[in-house]
């Protein structure tokens, strides 16, 4: 039996940080056996708010190098990079053409950052979630893993499939493959150092809300030593009153692979916040040495992340292409 299908990706929009590690691309790691994965950085996403084009490319090649570094192996899935498969530009064009403009302006999160950028605001940045669904149901996905922030997004997706296949296909042969959502566990979603309510973000423009994958141990150590925590002495999981502390102590569940068990007995020992943040200083620096360490050493070889992403250009254009020339000839054009 074939394996069911995953996709997810990561913009190339600033650092990645270890929300997006523990959130996201570590469960990715997990999928891949289990999965037939293809996971791409997203850089066509990248361009629907203002970016500085010096640097697009430098990030998107750091990107696919944490992928890698944080474990996700060619021999398993297939990565590559979003703009290097042109079918995505142009199925977003045609899904364009079958959206309800309504469908689009419903989007919580276009009304967000439309506010933050005013009369500048780009068409993209209302149609992303078109190209979003171009990007998932071009490999015809059966899941897609979403946090709370997309699920609306892959709402509008499996909306758009039912009904181009309602339009142009047939009950015995729809076009698209409606992907279901693959919730992420609630202990993954990483919130801000500086505030305990908000998620952590590479848009911040304070660093020192989140630590990045590549921060060094010295970096980690200042950002643990200045996060934000309450005035309670007592450390314990689960207490909404209490964001700092539910954050950093879910924080030091994930990074020490310890059971919530194992850490309360170890509490016992700690002496208020100032023996917590040295443990979990510990902890953090130790899960991000090997990630660094080969991710310095994917940087050195530029021949063989190039090498890999080519071959992942290959494998995921095949697929596109195939449901592309399916879509073409569904909605009529001249196929030759």
């Amino acid at each position: 039996m074939a394996k069911k299908r995953v996709l997810s990706g990561v913009q190339p929009t600033g650092s990645l940080h270890i929300g997006n590690y523990l959130g996201s691309i570590a469960n990715w790691v997990k999928l891949q056996a289990e999965y037939d994965g293809f996971f791409c950085v997203v850089d066509l996403h990248a361009v629907t708010v203002p970016h500085d084009p010096t640097a697009l490319a430098a990030h998107t090649q750091a990107v696919a190098a944490l992928y890698l570094a944080c474990g996700l192996d060619p021999a398993q899935s297939t990565i590559f990079v979003q703009s290097h498969v042109s079918a995505h530009s142009e199925l977003a064009w045609l899904l364009n053409c079958v959206t309800p403009l309504t469908w689009v302006e419903r989007m919580i999160q276009f009304k967000e950052k439309a506010i933050k950028q005013g009369e500048n605001v780009g068409i993209g940045l209302l149609d992303y979630p078109v190209l979003m669904a171009a990007d998932i149901l071009l490999y015809q996905a059966d899941v897609v893993p979403v946090g709370e922030d997309q699920k609306q997004h892959l709402e509008l997706t499996r909306d758009i499939a039912i009904r181009v296949n309602g339009l142009y296909g047939s009950e015995a042969n729809p076009i698209f493959r409606v992907p279901a959502p693959m919730i992420r566990p609630q202990g993954a979603r990483v919130m801000s150092l500086t505030d305990g309510r908000s998620k952590m973000s590479k848009s911040d423009p304070a660093d020192a809300s989140r630590i990045n994958l590549l921060d060094s141990p010295e970096a980690i150590a200042q950002k643990i030593k200045r996060c934000k925590t309450d005035m309670e002495r007592t450390l314990e999981f689960d207490n909404p009153d209490r964001p700092e502390c539910q954050n950093l102590m879910g924080l030091y569940e994930l990074v020490s692979g310890k059971t919530r068990g194992e850490i309360l007995a170890e509490a016992q020992t700690w002496r208020g916040w100032g023996d917590f943040k040295a443990v979990l200083t510990e902890a953090t620096i130790a899960a991000l040495t090997p990630i660094q360490a080969r991710y310095r050493e994917l940087m050195a070889d530029p021949g063989y992340l190039t090498g890999v992403l080519a071959d992942g250009r290959e494998k995921a254009g095949a697929i596109a292409g195939q449901t592309l020339h399916t879509v073409r000839q569904s909605l009529g054009f001249w196929v030759l």
